[in-house]
C-alpha cells in the first residue's frame, strides 16, 4: 500500500534564482543619461514672459472649449437626426415638427 505522506525530500522548499548571464554579488550599473546636459535646453536669458504665456494658455483653452462645444452639438445633431429617420422609417407622419408663419394665414 502507497503512503499518502510525502518524503522528507519532498516536504523541504527549495528557492532556484533564475538570473541571466553571470551571477555577481555586486547590483548591476544604472544606465547611463539618456541626456548629459540639460543646460543647452533651459531658457537663461532674460526674465520669462508670464503674460504672453498667459495668452497662450487662454488661447489654448479657448480653443479646446470650441472643440468641445462642437463635439456636443455634433452628437446632439446626429442623435436628433437618428431620431427623426427612426420615425420617418416606422410609417408614422408628422416626425418633425414644421414652422409656419403667421403671415401666411
Amino acid at each position: 500500500m502507497v503512503s499518502d505522506d510525502p518524503s522528507s525530500a519532498e516536504s523541504e522548499r527549495r528557492v532556484v534564482n533564475f538570473r541571466r548571464g553571470r551571477a555577481s554579488a555586486r547590483p548591476p550599473a544604472p544606465p547611463p543619461a539618456p541626456v548629459e546636459d540639460l543646460a543647452k535646453y533651459e531658457r537663461s536669458e532674460g526674465a520669462d514672459d508670464y503674460r504672453h504665456r498667459m495668452m497662450v494658455n487662454i488661447a489654448a483653452f479657448l480653443f479646446v472649449v470650441g472643440l468641445i462645444g462642437a463635439g456636443i452639438w455634433l452628437a446632439d445633431t446626429m442623435a436628433r437626426m437618428r431620431k427623426d429617420q427612426d420615425c420617418v422609417l416606422s410609417g408614422r407622419r408628422g416626425c418633425t415638427p414644421v414652422e409656419v408663419s403667421k403671415d401666411r394665414w
